[in-house]
């Protein structure tokens, strides 16, 4: 296989990425609380040598291969969304940006969110799945005159979380989370944080991710037409 095929094949995968990753933040531009996610690059070389300090054994193919373009890894953004006030007094939205609501996921597990678009479930405060929202104790609350007051919001690195839906999260690690006994100033009541999708930004990535996969589908043709060519052309001589 001619050697330039090899950067090429993986800058299309890469751009394949890029267009699905693209793709589920114009998705879950209405999904409340929602955080974009965006992608980074490097080379395979460098993802080897990180693979190689992580105690692990993968092993260089050549130089070509070595230097072709990867994706390294994914990122939130972790911008907060505009607050929309919705006069909902069941609605409630986060004031600062590394903050976050309890829930109880389906698992019996202590879920984070920053949705705090909650309902009423025969008296008890829930999330739009139906989990219960948690207070600072980590107990489901009782709808009363004073619920506002009860909803438990902690602080926590988005380093320490790892994705479980569109807005919900878990902690990879307890140690480092910082429950609030008192709320106040922390949340904004009859609000909810909206997405933080840029959707002009976002369409602007998703042309130039279809784009970038079309050049390098076409500069791939082009040199499987030239090498179809040349053996062509080396066959006739061969008569």
């Amino acid at each position: 296989m001619n050697q330039g095929t090899y950067p090429l094949a993986a800058s299309m995968i890469n751009q394949i990425n890029r267009l699905d990753q693209i793709s589920n933040n114009l998705a879950n531009i209405n999904t409340n609380g929602f955080k974009q996610e965006g992608t980074s690059e490097t080379t395979f070389n460098y993802y080897l040598q990180r693979a190689q300090e992580q105690n692990t054994t993968p092993t260089k193919i050549n130089e070509v291969t070595n230097n072709i373009p990867k994706i390294d890894s994914k990122f939130i953004n972790t911008e907060m969304g505009p607050i929309a006030m919705t006069g909902n007094a069941l609605d409630f939205a986060l004031s600062n940006p590394d903050t976050f609501f309890k829930i109880q996921n389906q698992n019996g597990d202590i879920a984070y969110t920053r949705d705090g678009a909650f309902k009423n479930l025969d008296n008890f405060l829930v999330d739009s799945n139906g989990n219960n929202v948690l207070n600072a104790n980590n107990e489901p609350i009782v709808i009363d005159t004073d619920t506002a007051s009860q909803v438990g919001v902690v602080k926590i690195s988005y380093e320490n979380l790892e994705k479980t839906g569109d807005n919900t999260y878990l902690a990879k690690n307890t140690i480092g989370i910082e429950t609030f006994e008192n709320n106040e100033n922390l949340i904004v009541t009859g609000a909810i944080e909206k997405s933080n999708v840029n959707s002009v930004s976002a369409m602007v990535e998703l042309i130039d991710a279809n784009r970038r996969f079309e050049q390098a589908q076409k500069a791939v043709k082009t040199i499987d037409d030239l090498n179809g060519a040349l053996i062509e052309k080396i066959g006739s001589n061969t008569k």
